[in-house]
């Protein structure tokens, strides 16, 4: 597993880079070949917590986690025991596909040779709500003010610039990011 190790406001030092290889290393046993793609790690100091952002490129999808905590170290644990539990959640989802069409075999180990125990029971997703709305052609400053109106942290609406259907989020920092559709 190949891990690129950035700092943002913080000097990545030996120490913090090896914590952080021998983490995400842990996370090899779960698949049957070693992993070719670059994992992406980012360690930043915001006002009081220590972030740390890491995504892995995976066959078919991309896993994806992010943690805060006053330490950085247990910023690292925790990023690492997130990136655990999609791992096995991918796995349920992946071996399910197997069974039903064919696909990945091989791609995870077994729960038992990964982890020394069974997995947890398989999440099901429970849908309890659907909505229908009629997307009102709109730029994205008003999506942001109607976002802010409603008190909702993402807005879905007809951009009228583009004519296509985007979202507008707030951030964890507080300012706001827009999702447009790759075609």
């Amino acid at each position: 597993m190949k891990i690129n190790i950035r700092g943002e406001n913080i000097e990545v030092t030996p120490a913090l880079r090896d914590y952080v290889e021998k983490k995400l290393s842990k996370l090899e046993r779960y698949f049957e070949a070693p992993l070719t793609s670059e994992v992406h790690v980012t360690l930043s100091v915001g006002k009081e917590l220590q972030n740390v952002e890491v995504t892995v490129p995976i066959t078919g999808g991309l896993l994806r986690a992010e943690e805060r905590a006053t330490d950085m170290y247990a910023s690292i644990d925790l990023v690492v025991d997130k990136l655990e539990r999609q791992i096995r959640k991918h796995k349920t989802k992946v071996n399910r596909k197997i069974r039903l069409d064919g696909g990945l075999k091989n791609y995870f180990r077994d729960a038992e040779s990964a982890s020394g125990a069974g997995l947890d029971e398989e999440e099901s997703f429970e849908l309890v709500r659907t909505k229908r709305f009629t997307l009102k052609p709109m730029d994205v400053d008003e999506a942001i003010l109607q976002m802010n109106m409603v008190g909702h942290n993402f807005f879905v609406f007809a951009n009228s610039d583009t004519e296509q259907v985007n979202v507008v989020y707030r951030r964890n920092d507080g300012k706001y990011g827009l999702i447009e559709p790759a075609i």
